[in-house]
């Protein structure tokens, strides 16, 4: 079993979190998908043969675009929320409201 972490922008809310689970619990070998909100951190694990890009890419589809962790250039420190969500009168995109 493999871990992937995720950094994903544009959650601001329970439903983001619950519409970004439906984008990657449906993916080959996916087993469980944990979100974090406050940090905008995703960690799927699984049989993930098929490696990070399809789940940045159904994120991409779901409007939550994302990068892998392993970036260096993405800390913790960077990875707050930005205020653009929906609560915000940003267009989080989530449908909330």
């Amino acid at each position: 079993m493999s871990t992937i972490d995720l950094q994903v922008e544009g959650m601001s809310c329970g439903s983001c979190v619950k519409r970004v689970t439906q984008a990657l619990q449906p993916l080959p070998g996916v087993s469980a998908v944990e979100v974090d909100l406050p940090s905008g951190r995703v960690k799927v694990s699984g049989e993930l043969v098929q490696g990070g890009d399809s789940l940045v890419a159904a994120l991409a589809g779901a409007g939550y675009p994302a990068k892998l962790v392993t970036d260096p250039s993405i800390s913790s420190a960077a990875s707050q929320p930005k205020n653009a969500g929906c609560h915000s009168g940003g267009t989080g995109g989530c449908g909330c409201r």
